[in-house]
């Protein structure tokens, strides 16, 4: 045994601290590496990231943990031809990518959450698969390959998260961000070495799932938000490896507790419904008198469990979801925030291709007369398989390049981004909300100066609505025109969303990407007109949260009042944007939920 210690209690499902959860991950991703997947690995490059990956190192002898760097080219990762090689034998040489070269190994991949999308794909592709398929260059190729992939994501909470189509294949998901150097040297845990992982791994073929297990493993992913059938597999393969680790032959509720603790927690989108408390089930009416069996119908046999099917996902759930860390629920809840996808109109932060500027992401055909950037080595390469055939028919020496060969640099680069505020500075917005929401949205200013990011502050009062602050970067100025913002009379809602349309559609017509923020209660009182009228006023405002939706912006409504409003909520519907009641968030989790609006449109 090595010399940090789980014991056979804690396997069995006791409570454990998170380290020992990510030991306990470790081993289970030794024991079938190729058939888990994707292990992701929250956590920052420090200490604790590299014991672990020492602890998981030592459960696979003679493998090597074999990076991946992200600036890996296609040809390298999947293979391609072989430059040096065909142009010194004026024939097609093909060598093996990085993929083949780690089959039945363990892919380590850096920085994952900045994977760029071919990589992605590529990835994915022979994960699904099981084969790597090359065809470039007239090199036309299918390898096996299978492997288990470790992901390191080192995203921040405001940064844009690792692919979704990766998190959805990844078996084991480990959180190493709230463990502390000073609990890691605390714990003496007692993991399985290689000897002990050979002779446990036939064991796993063994191993039983009940009908029960299987039917709470989908109810529980349901529950989490996880929609792809994915889920409940990878938790019933994480089940069995765990049963495995104890020498039990059968999954029972310990196993599939921890599965889902390993598994899916940390995937869940939203927030997990529990079952009533017994406070809450004393409250409901009695339980109607059993029924009288007759002589055809005899009672339930004594030997029948006591345990409904129903009964074992409630069960699993509340268990995993007690062990959770302390802030998880309320991520959770900030993730019901997100935004659906829209297509690429209004995308926050979104790529944009540029001839001259930006990140290099590959090549294409081009004339580099035209001002473009010639990629020699890529040039090169479209040219090598027809050396043999120029020479010949020319008798000329050297390599010839014709101008199809050429290879010109694609560059990519991020939009700029515009935060729009939109706030409700009426009457009705009474002062001390309307003071709360001043300090959020300085708070949420601040961010998006740290980001290099422009904002914009608009605001509804009294007949009308005004700008108070274009387009800038400047916080000073920002905060000095919330500080000069005065509070009362009437609510032209209508006329505040139509100001921030015209705001927002020029933003757009400039290439940029624009993010809306619209902190308000939803009691319009003022109509378009200018007349008052509450009724006429909600129906102009709606109308115009619809020409908004029109845009198909990252948005987002606040309400500001001090109860949740069922207006806001319609205006957000209508305006096809998040809902967040401020009275339930603060001016942290209302930052989040701006950068959550802008990663939703986002991401791979």
């Amino acid at each position: 045994m090595n010399t940090e210690n789980l014991s056979d209690t804690q396997l069995a499902g006791a409570e454990l601290s998170a380290w020992a959860l990510a030991c306990l991950a470790a081993q289970v991703f030794a024991l079938d590496p190729a058939g888990c997947g994707v292990v992701v690995v929250r956590a920052q490059a420090g200490p604790v990231r590299e014991r672990w990956l020492a602890v998981l190192q030592s459960l696979l002898p003679g493998q090597r943990l074999r990076r991946l760097p992200l600036h890996t080219t296609q040809d390298r990762l999947l293979g391609g031809l072989d430059l040096a090689a065909t142009l010194q034998q004026g024939r097609p040489i093909v060598q093996r990518g990085v993929l083949a070269e780690t089959d039945g190994g363990v892919l380590l991949v850096p920085m994952a959450e900045r994977m760029p999308r071919a990589m992605v794909s590529s990835l994915v592709g022979v994960l699904d698969s099981g084969e790597i398929v090359t065809e470039t260059e007239g090199v036309s190729m299918r390898t096996p390959c299978h492997l288990g992939v470790v992901l390191l994501d080192e995203s921040q909470a405001e940064g844009d998260g690792l692919a979704a189509v990766l998190l959805e294949r990844a078996s084991l998901v480990i959180d190493l961000s709230t463990v502390s150097m000073t609990e890691l040297h605390g714990e003496h845990l007692d993991v399985m070495d290689a000897a002990d992982s050979a002779c446990i791994r036939p064991r796993v073929g063994f191993v039983q799932v009940g009908d029960d297990e299987a039917e709470a493993a989908c109810a529980i992913a349901t529950g989490l938000g996880l929609q792809s059938l994915r889920a409940p597999l990878q938790t019933l393969r994480v089940a069995r490896l765990l049963t495995a680790l104890i020498g039990e032959r059968a999954v029972d509720a310990a196993a599939l507790k921890q599965a889902v603790q390993l598994s899916l927690l940390l995937r869940a989108t939203r927030v997990p419904q529990l079952p009533p408390s017994e406070d809450e089930l004393q409250d409901e009416s009695p339980p109607e008198p059993p029924a009288q069996h007759s002589a055809d119908d005899p009672p339930p046999s004594a030997d029948a469990p006591e345990r409904e099917v129903g009964e074992l996902p409630d069960q699993v759930l509340e268990a995993a979801v007690a062990d959770l860390p302390a802030d998880l629920l309320a991520r959770l809840k900030l993730n019901e925030l997100r935004l659906r996808q829209r297509g690429s109109a209004g995308r926050a932060g979104a790529l944009q291709r540029v001839a001259q500027r930006g990140r290099s992401v590959g090549t294409r055909r081009g004339d580099p007369r035209q001002g473009l950037r010639l990629h020699l080595i890529d040039t090169l390469r479209a040219a090598a398989p027809w050396q043999r055939v120029r020479q010949t028919a020319s008798a000329r020496p050297g390599v010839q390049v014709r101008p199809q060969d050429f290879r010109v640099h694609r560059y990519q680069q991020r939009r700029e981004t515009t935060t729009v505020f939109l706030v409700d500075a009426s009457g009705s917005a009474a002062l001390h909300r309307l003071a709360e929401a001043k300090g959020a949205v300085e708070l949420m200013l601040a961010e998006c100066y740290v980001r290099r990011d422009r904002v914009a502050v608009l605001a509804f009062r009294g007949k009308g609505a005004e700008v108070l602050l274009p387009p800038t970067r400047s916080l000073v100025r920002a905060k000095r025109s919330l500080a000069g913002l005065p509070g009362g009379g009437g609510t032209p809602l209508a006329s505040g969303l139509l100001a921030a349309a015209e705001m927002t559609d020029a933003l757009r017509r400039q290439g940029q990407s624009v993010v809306l923020v619209v902190l308000t209660d939803g009691r319009a009182n003022v109509g378009r007109s200018g007349q008052p009228g509450r009724e006429q006023a909600f129906k102009d405002a709606l109308d115009a949260a619809a020409v908004l939706a029109e845009q198909k912006l990252a948005a987002l409504v606040v309400d500001t009042s001090p109860q949740p409003q069922a207006l806001a909520e319609q205006l957000a519907d209508r305006m096809q944007a998040a809902y967040l009641p401020l009275p339930h968030a603060r001016s942290n989790d209302l930052s989040a939920a701006v950068f959550a609006a802008q990663r939703a449109q986002g991401g791979p």
